[in-house]
């Protein structure tokens, strides 16, 4: 683990600072930015400068998938089995019966029954002012149509979005800092990444329409197009290419190298962007981010304590079931920043409580190493 990431969330809380100093001492640059969006029928869609942080952000995950291990992986039934059903079939509603309870019940009082967010009209939606839409309002702001929604479902939106998205990258580093076994781990990533060019858009579209925040199913099936399915193309196009005019040797050895920064960097700099749109709502109330931050806190823990108990169960050896449990508990935070910036709108409550995702996912994740590594005599080793 480099300097770089293992000091993740310090870099990410000197971004939200930077982000937050940003929106309140030039806050012409950060409406510049979120001003620079492709439009489908005068309504902004895709964020150019959140597409070009994401592309550099999930490009070196994308190259790194070995399509022949992820065939090969389908042998290992019980490890890959129980990874895609605590991924699919568990975690997203989890996460959406927790996030409701917090924020829609438990919390509700502290962050106002009453308080409201705007976000982006839905795409391909023709709604007049005072129409209703979910939960929300279409109401007009300096000229341009909004929804008004309530604060608290907008941070819902945000939780639900991390609960479809699992399994970063970054697991490849917490299943190595646990001692799992590493080609798992790198096979249950990229198998993730092709389970959620199917599963993200339809699980998306069910649950935020639960949630009395409909979105239309074709802004997430664009979402999962840019977000995804372009870095995966460029992904398996340029390490076909390289391994075959220089070597898996180079490849492995430089290539992948290079990248290794690049991740991160791109991260960062989206969550300045992002914190330099919502630095007053920060400012004026920072215990916000403390009541996404339970909700999630609870989800990764929960789910990861299901998967490490069925692993057990399944009698998985301790270097598959540290990964697997580790795979449930992680988010893809960089789809799910991405997605709510398109859906809702980079100033949007969603987006705010993705980038939460970020700031608790590494010392969660460090945390849940140190579990793993105290309770390996719990499974048994591989023979």
């Amino acid at each position: 683990m480099s300097l770089f990431e293992r000091y993740l969330t310090v870099w990410v809380g000197l971004c939200i600072v930077a982000g937050i100093a940003l929106g309140r001492f030039a806050p012409g640059i950060a409406e510049s930015l979120d001003a620079m969006a492709i439009t489908v029928d005068g309504a902004p869609v895709v964020s150019i400068p959140i597409a070009l942080c994401l592309f550099f952000m999930m490009y070196p995950i994308m190259v790194k998938i070995d399509f022949h291990e992820v065939v090969r992986a389908g042998k290992a039934i019980r490890p890959v089995g129980l990874t895609l059903f605590v991924n699919w079939a568990v975690k997203p509603f989890t996460m959406y019966a927790i996030a409701s309870f917090f924020l829609g019940s438990l919390f509700l009082g502290l962050i106002g029954p009453d308080a409201v967010d705007l976000v982006k009209m839905p795409l391909g939606k023709d709604l007049a002012v005072g129409d209703t839409y979910g939960s929300g309002t279409v109401v007009l702001v300096d000229g341009v149509r909004m929804l008004e929604v309530p604060l608290w479902r907008s941070y819902l939106a945000g939780c639900i979005l991390l609960g479809i998205a699992p399994c970063t990258a970054m697991v490849l580093v917490w299943g190595y800092l646990s001692k799992g076994n590493d080609g798992h781990t790198l096979v249950m990533v990229a198998i993730n990444s092709l389970t959620m060019l199917l599963l993200f858009g339809f699980l998306g579209g069910f649950l935020l329409g639960v949630g009395r925040l409909p979105v239309p199913w074709q802004a997430l099936l664009l979402s999962i197009g840019v977000y995804v399915a372009l870095p995966l193309a460029a992904g398996y196009a340029s390490r076909k290419w390289i391994i075959a005019h220089k070597g898996e040797a180079w490849f492995r050895e430089k290539f992948l190298h290079f990248l290794t920064p690049v991740t991160v960097t791109a991260l960062l700099v989206t969550l300045v962007i992002l914190f330099s749109l919502k630095g007053d709502t920060i400012v004026q109330n920072p215990l916000t981010i403390l009541w996404i931050a339970v909700p999630l806190f609870v989800q990764t823990v929960t789910v990861f304590a299901l998967g490490y108990a069925l692993a057990k169960v399944l009698r998985l050896s301790y270097e598959n079931a540290a990964p697997t449990a580790m795979i449930g508990a992680s988010n893809h935070f960089e789809v799910a920043i991405a997605t709510a910036a398109m859906l809702y709108g980079l100033s949007s409550g969603a987006a705010l409580a993705t980038v939460v995702g970020v700031l608790i996912e590494v010392p969660l994740m460090l945390m849940l190493v140190r579990f793993c590594l105290a309770t390996q005599g719990w499974f048994g080793r591989s023979r």
